[in-house]
């Protein structure tokens, strides 16, 4: 189970910005190796600030690890003849990195795994980043995992799945049953997912596009029911990022007159700071102070919609790989960004199309 992770203690949060501001995949900086370390640390203050303010960590692991239990509890009676079926979380910037996973996978004799990308939506800054360390820490001098040790198969992106689609669905209900029924199907859904810096999307990276894809696809579940704009968030520094803003989004409605707003992460799967700081704390105050009545529907964390989702996912993937109607990758995450400027990218795909065999053999 791959995802960026978080700091689960204030301790941690230093070493998770210099990770994250290191992968070029995600921030690309010019003098990185140089620029990094001092970025991480002047932000370091603000972060743990920000932390202790939604109780000292992030709870994406907790929620990670509940998932994958259970998921791999239904995997148990929908796959029995793969069974038992066994979580293993690889986080990006924070423990359990993914050389962590790799270790333990190999303590427990693993030779059949799937890289399952938590990331709904594939880009190359984040699912696309987790499979590059993959490929990089299973293919290192001393490395497991890279050398046909492991059969390898990939779920790299799920936009559309009905179950996610179901889950959000659920939820973005729930939320405006508290309207009243005058009111409730005025009341505006404002999607709300990380953006990307415009260098990226304007090399051809998919994710923009799938995120759409997600939203539209829980709005025909809804029925059209209510108004609707997908919107951008946790921009980082001067660089021009995918837009609109969603803090900038709800004070242009509150100008218009639109006052009751619904909050949708649509492309988080669990809880932690980019909902729990910045939607519910910070955008939130923004939007009190414009006069805006802004709620915001649960994120999917252990929402059993989601949990089966999680494992029919799984399951199909399983079965269709089995049966040979499918190989290790989907066709799409071997077509390389037209833009493409990352020469890992093109090792790590060819590698994982060969089912984690070595790509000299």
């Amino acid at each position: 189970m791959m995802n960026m992770g978080g700091p689960s203690t204030i301790p941690e949060v230093h070493d998770f910005l210099s990770r994250l501001f290191h992968d070029r995949d995600l921030i690309p900086l010019p003098f990185q190796r140089f620029l990094a370390p001092v970025i991480a640390k002047r932000r370091t203050p603000k972060i743990e600030a920000q932390y202790t303010a939604i109780g000292g960590g992030s709870p994406i692991l907790s929620w990670t690890r509940k998932q994958g239990a259970e998921m791999c509890a239904l995997l148990d009676e929908l796959n029995p003849a793969s069974a038992p079926h066994k979580p293993y979380v690889a986080f990006r910037y924070a423990s359990p990195l993914t050389e962590t996973c790799l270790n333990e996978m190999r303590a427990d004799g693993v030779k059949r795994a799937v890289a399952f990308s938590q990331y709904p939506q594939y880009s190359c800054s984040t699912t696309g980043s987790s499979l590059n360390e993959l490929w990089k820490v299973s293919n290192d001098q001393g490395g497991w995992g890279g050398n046909g040790e492991v059969e390898w198969s990939v779920l790299d992106r799920w936009p559309t799945h009905p179950g996610l689609v179901d889950a959000f669905a659920h939820n973005i209900r729930s939320v405006l049953a508290q309207y009243p029924p005058e009111k409730r199907n005025q009341v505006v859904i404002l999607f709300s997912a990380h953006s990307l810096p415009l260098e990226i999307v304007n090399r051809g990276d998919p994710y923009t596009a799938e995120v759409a894809a997600t939203v539209f696809s829980v709005m025909t579940k809804l029925g059209f029911s209510n108004p609707w704009r997908l919107t951008w968030q946790s921009q980082v520094g001067p660089r021009a990022w995918q837009g609109p803003q969603t803090s900038d989004s709800i004070q242009g409605f509150a100008k218009l007159g639109q006052k009751d707003i619904c909050l949708v992460p649509i492309a988080f799967t669990s809880d932690h700071i980019e909902t729990l700081y910045e939607l519910d704390i910070e955008v939130k105050e923004e939007a009190e102070k414009a006069g805006v009545h802004l709620t915001r529907a649960e994120s999917l964390n252990d929402n059993p919609i989601f949990v089966r989702a999680l494992a029919d996912v799984v399951s199909t993937h399983l079965n269709a790989y089995a049966d040979g109607s499918i190989g290790p990758t989907s066709k799409q995450i071997g077509l390389r960004c037209p833009g493409c400027t990352n020469p890992k990218c093109g090792r790590t795909k060819e590698w994982l199309a060969r089912g984690g065999k070595p790509v000299t053999a």
